[in-house]
This record gives structure tokens, sequence and C-alpha cells, in this order.
């Protein structure tokens, strides 16, 4: 049986395809009583607590808001370190600090408890397709082991080394994407006062070099209609993500100016009230 913790926006998905597209059964475990309520039709079982997920499951996956939550889930006094058995196994599909993963497997193996940090990248939509990418730090064995059940998630998953390397390529992803937001946001606003249609500059970008992912998904389908939802991806978790990104460039000691400028725009968004709000928002801010 496979364990899954946290159905949030991204979780909630990943653990219905696992029960849809895996092999084996599922039990989740969330403080919240809907995505359970929801997931019940799809064949997921509810567990009353982290010592019933434990008894039943082999691997478990965690889908959590941040590495604070992380180490509380693995390491803290009621975590799962105090109930997983030799052998047992732990994905963190999170972005969490690759030095977390790092600290988590160490005190995992005194256990000979298994660890992998497998976070994963891409939109809710894709979660929901069952298209996301995910990069996998893990043992070569471990790896071979969960990858199978990644599968049900995701179409691309690349092993990028040991426990904590999957989690540092994440979080450069995500720092990329930011910088990608910041600059066609502020591309967009110059293109609306000089009396360009939006939709016609973005598609004229898009057939150009400066096509992107990023203005592909979040300027066309978010910051194109000023479509900006709660529950996905918010500014105030793109912050903790940056804030990541930033703890690694200070740890090799490289300049990364640009995320300074990113940090403050965040910071005002928030300020505005506007935290909860999915990320590209700050074309809000830059242009207000």
């Amino acid at each position: 049986m496979l364990g899954f913790i946290g159905l949030g926006a991204m979780g909630e998905p990943m653990c219905k395809n696992l029960a849809l597209n895996g092999k084996e059964k599922v039990i989740a475990y969330d403080l919240r009583s809907a995505p359970l309520t929801r997931l019940k039709k799809d064949g997921v079982r509810k567990a009353k607590s982290f010592a019933e997920l434990t008894s039943k499951a082999d691997i478990i996956f965690l889908s959590l808001p941040s590495g604070a939550q992380v180490n509380d889930v693995c390491l803290g006094r009621t975590g799962l370190i105090n109930s997983l058995g030799s052998k047992q196994c732990v994905v963190d599909c999170s972005t969490s600090p690759p030095e977390l993963a790092r600290k988590i497997q160490k005190r995992f193996m005194k256990k000979q408890i298994n660890f992998a940090d497998a976070p994963v990248s891409r939109t809710r939509s894709a979660a929901i397709k069952g298209t996301l990418s995910i990069t996998v730090g893990a043992q070569e064995k471990i790896f071979a082991k969960i990858k199978p059940f990644l599968s049900c998630m995701a179409t691309d998953i690349t092993h990028c080394g040991e426990v904590g390397a999957g989690q540092t390529v994440k979080i450069l992803n995500n720092m990329l994407l930011f910088q990608n937001c910041l600059a066609i946001a502020q591309a967009l606003a110059v293109a609306r006062k000089s009396g360009l249609d939006e939709k016609t500059f973005l598609d004229a970008i898009a057939k150009g070099s400066g096509d992107s992912f990023a203005l592909r998904n979040h300027a066309m389908k978010s910051m194109l209609h000023h479509k900006y939802p709660k529950g996905i991806f918010s500014v105030n978790y793109a912050l903790k993500d940056l804030k990541y990104a930033m703890e690694l460039a200070a740890l090799h000691d490289i300049d990364l100016t640009s995320l300074e400028i990113i940090h403050k725009l965040f910071d005002k968004t928030i300020d505005s009230g506007l935290g909860e709000h999915y990320h590209p928002i700050i074309r809000e801010t830059i242009e207000s």
C-alpha cells in the first residue's frame, strides 16, 4: 500500500492519479476532511493518524507547503521517524531546502528508513492531468523503486543525483520562472503604454526568441486576462521558494542581485493584501 500526506492544490490531484494509475491501494492523511471526502470515490482510504498510515504504507509521499512542515512531519515529536520501520520509504514531493533533505536522510538512515526528495514542477493543470515534471534526489536503488509510482503523476522524471539534488534543481527552476515572469510583466507594462494589443504582443513574442514556458502559461493564461485565483502557487509560496534560492546563492557566495528585486516586488504584493493570489499577479503590482 502507498501513503500520501498533504492534499493541497497539488497534492490532491497527485494522490488521485496515484490511486487511479498505480497498481497499489492508497491511504492518505490531511488536516482537512474535504479532499479526503473527494478522493474516497477514487479508492483512497482515509488515515486517522500518521501511525495508522505508517502501519499500512510501504512508500509514503509528502506534498506539504514548506520545509518547516516537512521537518515537522518527518522529524517532529509526533513525526514519521517515530513510527516508520526498517526498509520503509518517504518521498518528499514538496519544495524544501536541499540541506533539510540531507538532514532527514541522515536521521532516517539510522533507522534504515529510505528517503528521496522528488519535488514537482509545472502547473496545477499538469498535476490534474498527470503531466508533471519531477526532479529526484536519491540513491539509484531507491530511484528505481519509486519511479513507477512517480510515473503515475508525471510524464518527465529526472534522476538528478543524491538526496538534495532534486530540491536544488527545483529551486533553481523556480528562480528562473520568477525572473521570466518579472521580465514578461515589465514588457507587458511597456507594451500597453505603447498602445499595443496585449494578445497580439504575446503571440508575436511566442514566435520569437522571447518565447518561454512562463510566457505561454503564466502570461497568456493569467496575466493577459488579469486572472489570479487563490489556492494556486500563491505569492506567499513563491516568496518562500525565492528565499530558498537566495539561501543557495549565499551559501556558494554568488551575487544574485536580480532576486532582491523580485523579493521586494513579492513583499509589496503581499503588503497590498494579494499574497494568497497566484504569483503572476506581480503584473498588477508593477503597473500600479
